[in-house]
C-alpha cells in the first residue's frame, strides 16, 4: 500500500502544526463522485521515480475520458508516441509506484491518486478492455497502455489554483462558438 504520510512526513507535520490522516474512505476504491471527476479530465500530471529515487513528472492528456476505468480501483490510459525519451516508461519498469494529479482549473478542484502501474505492450493492447483504452486515443498512436491499480486518493485544497478555461468552456460561458 502506498503511504503518503510516512514517518518523515508525520514528523514534519508535527513540527509545523499540520497534517491529518487519510480516512479509510480515501483508500481505494474511490467512490462514484471521484470516478465522475476522473472521467471528465483531459489532463493528468504523472509522477514516477527511478529505482534510486530520481523523480520525474510528465503530462498526459487526451479528450475527456482518456483515463478509462477498468475496475473498482483500476484505471488505464494510452501512452502515446511523443518525444521518445521514455523516462516514465523506464521508471515504471524498475519502480511501479506512480502518483497522478488531476486538476480542473475551471472549478479549482484537484485530485491526487497514488497507485502501482503496469505497462502493457504488444498484441495485448488490442484485446479485451485495453482495446477500448487504445481506441479512445485515436487518431494518436498508442505505444502501450499504463494500467494503474489505485491505493489511495485524496482531494487537495483549492487554494492557489488559478482558474483557467478550455476553449470549449470559454465558448459555452460567453455564448460564442469555439
Amino acid at each position: 500500500m502506498t503511504r503518503p504520510f510516512t514517518p518523515a512526513v508525520r514528523a514534519a507535520q508535527a513540527r509545523r502544526g499540520g497534517g491529518r490522516a487519510l480516512p479509510a474512505s480515501r483508500r481505494a476504491p474511490p467512490p462514484p463522485a471521484v470516478w465522475d471527476f476522473i472521467d471528465a479530465m483531459d489532463t493528468a500530471f504523472v509522477a514516477t521515480a527511478s529505482a534510486d529515487g530520481q523523480p520525474y513528472v510528465q503530462h498526459r492528456g487526451g479528450p475527456p475520458g482518456f483515463l478509462v476505468r477498468l475496475g473498482p480501483a483500476r484505471l488505464a490510459f494510452a501512452d502515446l508516441a511523443g518525444n521518445r525519451q521514455y523516462i516514465t516508461v523506464g521508471n515504471l519498469t524498475e519502480n511501479g509506484r506512480l502518483m497522478m494529479i488531476l486538476v480542473d482549473f475551471a472549478t479549482r478542484r484537484r485530485l491526487k491518486l497514488w497507485g502501482r502501474a503496469t505497462l502493457v505492450e504488444g498484441p495485448d493492447l488490442m484485446t479485451g478492455p485495453l482495446a477500448a483504452v487504445v481506441a479512445r486515443a485515436a487518431p494518436a498512436r498508442a505505444e502501450r497502455v499504463v494500467v494503474v491499480d489505485l491505493d489511495v486518493w485524496d482531494w487537495n485544497c483549492r487554494q492557489h489554483i488559478t482558474p483557467r478555461f478550455t476553449e470549449t468552456e470559454w465558448a459555452a460561458a460567453s455564448g460564442r462558438t469555439p
